[in-house]
């Protein structure tokens, strides 16, 4: 597309947001539609009473020079987390290996994992380019242009809304709701049947604090490691919140449950899963102590297990793309190559 186009992105995630400002500085406009109240999707934190946590992706690294280049753009932002040699623990918690290789750094954003995804998604924020809390229900053709397509949407309140004249329509969300969207819409059939072959695990998320810890002569609780993957049947991966850079010193600990485990029990009560994944961090941790604070939060498409094997989708006759981690599996990096690799197709 060589003139200046109207694109409908939808989904405001590392893809999404990667995909949205290579349109716009490519001369293109953009509109982004998120169904929650800011961007970031699963680069996620959320704030406490007491402290942050990365509930979401827990770190990210750099291999692409593409994406190295991208993060020029925001000096400071990202710091590299010491907890580079993370360990690996048996179910017992006893520590058997390192789990990647020390030369690779683990790179988070402060004060959260959210905050790269919101500084690129600024730009579009500040010029109205961003629906927030605006879920796309259906993609169909344009009421008064049979060329172009047009949006139903639902937002806050149940509210409803139709947004028209999009040239082009790309989808940045996970596989699963990509599928559904574009099945429910009736369009792009042969997208729909290769995003059909790609599998992505779920994954419930515990996060505890220990405020405890912060008493006269008690530094923290538990292990001197700040991050391992475990073996556990439970638990894929813990990490002390308050071990990252430019967070609140104050003792806290994200969690993530296993695929397997995520997956079987998936839609059990989350007080539940709690209490159970509880269990389980004390037996890899040897932290018995009660949080003060505990909560669990449930992604449904968390890891990708069998990715697409390209880096997008796009149908030209349609003109209806998509991208996604999922795409090409499920680091930071693989989100936000298949959003500008998507972009630069269509530009």
């Amino acid at each position: 597309m060589s003139t200046s186009q109207h694109f409908a992105v939808i989904g405001a995630g590392m893809a999404g947001v990667a995909c949205a400002r290579t349109l716009v500085q490519a001369g293109h406009r953009v509109t982004l539609f998120e169904k929650s109240r800011g961007p970031g999707g699963r680069m996620a934190t959320r704030s406490t009473e007491f402290g942050s946590f990365d509930h979401g992706t827990q770190y990210f690294t750099v291999r692409d020079a593409r994406f190295a280049k991208a993060l020029e753009t925001v000096p400071g932002l990202c710091r590299p987390w010491s907890a580079n040699a993370v360990r690996v623990l048996d179910p017992f918690g006893r520590v058997v290996a390192a789990a990647l290789p020390t030369h690779e750094s683990h790179w988070v954003p402060v004060p959260g994992m959210n905050a790269l995804v919101k500084r690129w998604a600024q730009p579009l924020l500040d010029t109205g380019r961003v629906e927030l809390e605006t879920r796309v229900m259906r993609i169909e053709r344009d009421a008064l242009d049979a060329r172009r397509w047009q949006l139903q949407t639902e937002g806050a309140n149940d509210a409803r809304q139709v947004y028209s004249g999009f040239d082009a329509v790309l989808l940045a969300i996970p596989a699963a709701q990509a599928h559904e969207l574009l099945k429910n819409s009736k369009q792009a059939k042969e997208l729909v049947q290769r995003i059909d072959k790609v599998e992505v695990a779920p994954c419930w998320t515990l996060l505890a604090a220990f405020p405890q810890a912060m008493q006269p002569g008690m530094s923290s609780l538990g292990p001197q490691w700040n991050a391992a993957r475990s073996t556990h049947h439970r638990i894929a991966w813990v990490a002390r919140e308050s071990s990252k850079p430019k967070r609140e010193a104050l003792e806290r600990w994200t969690v993530q449950a296993s695929p397997a485990w995520s997956q079987e029990h998936l839609e059990d009560n989350p007080l539940r899963v709690q209490d159970k994944l509880l269990k389980a961090f004390a037996e890899v941790t040897g932290i018995r102590a009660e949080p003060t604070f505990a909560t669990v939060h449930r992604w449904h498409y968390a890891q990708t297990t069998k990715p697409l094997g390209s880096s997008h989708l796009w149908d030209a006759k349609a003109n209806i793309g998509v991208c996604g981690d999922w795409c090409l599996g499920h680091r930071v990096e693989d989100a936000f190559l298949s959003g500008l690799e998507l972009a630069l197709k269509v530009a």
